[in-house]
């Protein structure tokens, strides 16, 4: 069956929640224009999954109108009632570097209490590049949630700022090679003497994942 943006429609307008994450699905293969029009409704959906799918969908929809896909998301972020949804929100914000939302993104971020929402946005500040999100992300490299440390480590990586060096190097020791694996990727981008050295330190790495990736950044660094 060749998919339309008629038969597209279709599944959208439908009762059954199912066949709307369908439609939304196949908005990839149709005009983007159009799919971006289409995917408007969705994003007020009375089912969670459904609103989740049509957030998610503005990663790759959101520049055909990036003023209003700001404003669409602003409002998933804040008025959601579910926390999936707000995260998704977060993701896309990243993911169509909407630096203009970083202080939407730092509100939301003091104001949960949801860990997940929390994870979406220093994820995200990874993405968006923004240098006031490096503050954020060493109040998130704090936090007493591993999951949350290991994505600031991952997002200090990406944000570029080679002040969070001494701030990352203490990780070299901690217990979880995840957050040693994901230093290591992180020292690799920012690059320095002091970054050097803890690669070094890691090349030694007992877990052989660590240690293998370690050796690799640092023949970028040679």
């Amino acid at each position: 069956m060749t998919i339309t943006p008629e038969s597209v429609k279709e599944l959208l307008d439908s009762n059954d929640f199912g066949n709307r994450i369908r439609g939304i699905n196949q908005l990839r293969q149709i005009e983007p224009k159009i799919a971006f029009e289409l995917i408007q409704p969705l994003i007020d959906d009375k089912n969670t999954r459904v609103r989740y799918a049509a957030v998610s969908q503005l990663d790759t929809l959101g520049d055909q109108d990036i003023t209003l896909s700001l404003t669409i998301l602003r409002d998933r972020l804040f008025n959601d009632p579910e926390p999936d949804v707000q995260a998704a929100a977060a993701d896309v914000i990243g993911g169509l570097q909407l630096t203009e939302a970083f202080d939407d993104l730092e509100k939301i971020y003091h104001e949960t209490s949801e860990w997940l929402i929390q994870f979406s946005i220093v994820a995200a500040l990874g993405e968006l590049g923004e240098p006031r999100g490096f503050d954020l992300l060493i109040e998130a490299l704090q936090s007493d949630n591993n999951l949350l440390q290991t994505a600031a480590v991952g997002a200090l990586g990406e944000l570029g700022d080679n002040r969070a060096v001494p701030l990352l190097t203490p990780f070299a020791t901690n217990e979880d090679w995840q957050i040693r694996y994901r230093l290591v990727q992180a020292l690799g981008r920012l690059g320095g003497s002091e970054a050097v050295a803890t690669l070094e330190k890691l090349a030694e790495d007992d877990v052989q994942q660590v240690a293998e990736e370690a050796k690799n950044n640092l023949q970028h660094h040679s």
